[in-house]
């Protein structure tokens, strides 16, 4: 299958984009005043969104250290990868493991813009990128076979892409899907905003997304494990997003600030 170029797509600034926002809140200039004035608006209200979105950044960080030095895992398939930020899923993966391959999906135009960025990798490793919406993860699937193998474990990294996705749309659906095509052994990476932290600023934050154009879905505890049914979590199972094994960080700039959101990890038997 033919990916589009960076020519063949229209960036929309008409409307704020999940990613791009993102790389507002992580201080990077691959954003547009759209993209600014919502980040600017749920900072005023929730002045931690920086340091939460940087905290995403560092746990796919420790579970990339985790899963490629200490479990060993080759193939990494990152859905929702974002705008890019070093060191990237890939620098990590192929540290550790030279020969890694690692598929990025993602479907902002300006992350395909950048794809040329995400492909540095090792010589040994392999390092693509496709342009597809991760609410069809039966395309996603089919793509990415053709570069991955998928008789061998593969690490499906989710990092704050689902609270993007509503129910409606077919979240749990969309997990489902992509883990049903991964073989015993891959493992499930996913972080995912929290609704039974502080629920009435969370509901303040999904009426100003919603009022910017896009969905944003928290959810509890429970509505968070539903994602890994069918797996089993890893030590420490679904905890806070800080506490998903800190010892592995490095360069984690802490200030203690409760960071919002959970994190987990599960391997598929």
């Amino acid at each position: 299958m033919t990916e589009p170029s960076p020519a063949d797509v229209r960036i929309d600034t008409s409307r704020p984009h999940p990613a791009r926002v993102y790389d507002w809140y992580l201080g990077g200039k691959d954003n547009y005043p759209v993209d600014e004035a919502l980040g600017r608006q749920i900072t005023e209200m929730e002045p931690t969104a920086p340091y939460g979105a940087r905290h995403n950044r560092w746990f796919m960080q420790r579970a990339t250290r985790m899963l490629a030095g200490r479990l060993g895992i080759r193939q990494f398939l990152d859905i929702g990868t974002g705008i890019p930020t070093e060191p990237n899923l890939h620098r990590i993966a192929q540290s550790a493991n030279p020969d890694a391959t690692v598929v990025y999906v993602d479907n902002d135009p300006i992350v395909l813009a950048h794809a040329e960025a995400l492909l540095r990798g090792t010589p040994e490793g392999v390092t693509r990128y496709l342009q597809a919406d991760a609410r069809d993860p039966a395309r996603i699937v089919a793509l990415a076979r053709e570069i991955l193998d998928l008789d061998r474990p593969v690490a499906l990294s989710l990092i704050a892409l689902l609270h993007f996705v509503p129910d409606e749309e077919g979240a749990y659906d969309v997990v489902r899907t992509l883990v049903d095509a991964l073989p015993s052994g891959s493992h499930l990476v996913l972080s995912q905003l929290a609704s039974d932290f502080d629920p009435e600023r969370t509901r303040e934050a999904v009426a100003m997304y919603k009022a910017g154009g896009v969905s944003l879905v928290p959810r509890t505890r429970t509505e968070m494990a539903r994602f890994f049914e069918g797996t089993d979590l890893l030590s420490p199972g679904i905890v806070w997003l800080p506490d998903w094994h800190p010892e592995l960080g490095v360069d984690e700039v802490r200030d203690g600030t409760p960071v919002p959101l959970y994190a987990g990890v599960g391997r598929k038997p």
